[in-house]
């Protein structure tokens, strides 16, 4: 294990108030307090906050906070400094350089909670929560992370572990005994006990759709016609004038983002150009970059004008794509009443609105919602956000089948407890119970200096 002593800014860098430079090994207190002028820092307690200022040599470079941490009771597990001190570039570049000058380099990507997870402050699974706590931009990122963090779904995975483990151990037993033909290992408690554990692990494998839309939003793409009202849609929707809204037709050449969150969850409103052939040069670019981002979404709002409904066309359009899509018929205020009841009964699965008017947006935004949610998650729930995790729980299902297909046929037991190792081996991935040098460094270089 690395033991050298780390030093990195925690905070963001550019001017600012202050920043918070972190230290964490062995000789942390050794080096700060070299540089400190106040209390004697290797004499103080844990958990204290100390005023004073950093020197070089008789020349003051700040005035500082420094709190103190002492192993194991810190992030990392190891004696850990973090020196408060004000947001000049100049006064940060001056303290770093003298704490490596004093004998500590400066901190990979993701070094410290690197550490934390090698010193058992965390699991692989909650040292990747971090990242995601950090990257939240809403209330469901940022609860699904929290809880991960917390160690919800860490514990489920040990569980299910733990369980497996048991039921592993009592086949190897009989394979040392294999000339003398015993069972210590009940076929039908194992494949209640695989049962048992299917009833978690699925719910989480499932999760991971609503997980991924949780952490990575929601690529919506609004598509239709020329004049069909698509960049009113998106204004309406993001409450701003983001996009030029024209009588003419062909007003939106290219393609529009920005971001809108309903309920928690983060939708990628993308405004493209009007569905249609054209001699337009440029306008045919626009065209062919909308059906480049319907390939792409992950939910289409193909938008109509009522007056101009075409449900076939439209139908039959969209199926050429993977996404799931919603129709919207808009200019509904444009319509006789009577003319608009008749829509409305005829095409229930349609929502009418009118942009221009305000009129059912709230309707659409609650349908956006419904139409990606997969299952309501409540505050506490365990999410699955992570790719790595997905994958690794559908290895472990896969195993599992494989246990009991094995069960169905009588296979022996040396190829029970095969599957049985590999699903131990996917859910040791997980939380790094099982790990390679190659995925740390993959995990934690993401990760930004100074966490």
């Amino acid at each position: 294990m690395n033991t050298d002593t780390i030093v990195a800014l925690a905070t963001p860098a550019g001017v600012g108030a202050i920043a918070v430079i972190r230290v964490s090994g062995s000789e942390t207190f050794s080096i700060v307090n070299k540089l400190f002028k106040g209390k004697n820092l290797e004499k103080q307690a844990s958990h204290t906050i100390h005023f004073g200022t950093i020197r070089d040599g008789e020349m003051i470079v700040d005035e500082v906070l420094v709190s103190l941490f002492k192993a194991p009771s810190s992030y990392t597990r190891e004696d850990t400094i973090e020196i408060s001190c004000h947001g000049s570039d100049f006064i940060i570049q001056k303290i770093l350089r003298l704490i490596i000058r004093g004998g500590a380099r400066l901190a990979t990507p993701g070094e410290f909670t690197q550490r934390a997870f090698l010193n058992g402050q965390l699991d692989l699974a909650q040292a990747e929560a971090v990242a995601d706590l950090i990257a939240s931009d809403s209330e469901a990122s940022h609860q699904t992370a929290i809880n991960q963090i917390r160690g919800g779904f860490s514990k489920q995975i040990a569980q299910l572990r733990e369980q497996l483990i048991h039921f592993a151990s009592m086949i190897e037993l009989e394979l040392d005994f294999g000339e003398e033909d015993v069972e210590f290992a009940d076929r039908d408690d194992l494949r209640q006990l695989i049962f048992q554990i299917q009833k978690v692990l699925v719910p989480l494998i499932e999760s991971f759709k609503m997980g991924n839309v949780i952490k990575n939003g929601v690529p919506t793409v609004i598509v239709g016609k020329p004049n069909a009202g698509k960049s009113t849609l998106l204004n309406r929707l993001l409450n701003e004038e983001k996009a030029i809204v024209s009588d003419i037709a062909g007003t939106t050449r290219d393609v529009i983002e920005d971001e809108l969150f309903i309920e928690g969850i983060r939708f990628r409103l993308i405004d493209t150009a009007g569905l249609r052939k054209t001699t337009d040069t440029i306008e045919a670019i626009g065209v062919e970059r909308t059906m480049q981002q319907m390939d792409k979404a992950s939910l289409i709002v193909y938008l109509f004008d009522a007056s101009e409904i075409e449900l076939s066309v439209i139908s039959n359009q969209l199926l050429e794509f993977n996404a799931p899509y919603l129709l919207v018929g808009n200019k509904i205020d444009k319509l006789p009443s009577e003319k608009k009841a008749e829509f409305e009964k005829a095409y229930p699965e349609i929502i009418w609105i009118s942009a221009s008017e305000n009129q059912n947006i709230e309707i659409l935004k609650t349908t956006l919602v419904n139409k990606v949610k997969t299952k309501e998650i409540h505050a506490g729930d365990t999410v699955v956000t992570n790719l790595r995790h997905y994958q690794h729980l559908a290895q472990t299902n896969k195993s599992l089948e494989n246990v009991l297909e094995g069960l169905s046929q009588s296979i022996t037991g040396d190829f029970l407890a095969q599957d049985i190792r590999f699903a131990l081996h996917h859910l040791g991935e997980i939380t790094g119970q099982i790990t390679t040098d190659d995925l740390l460094k993959n995990i934690f270089g993401k990760f930004c200096i100074g966490k």
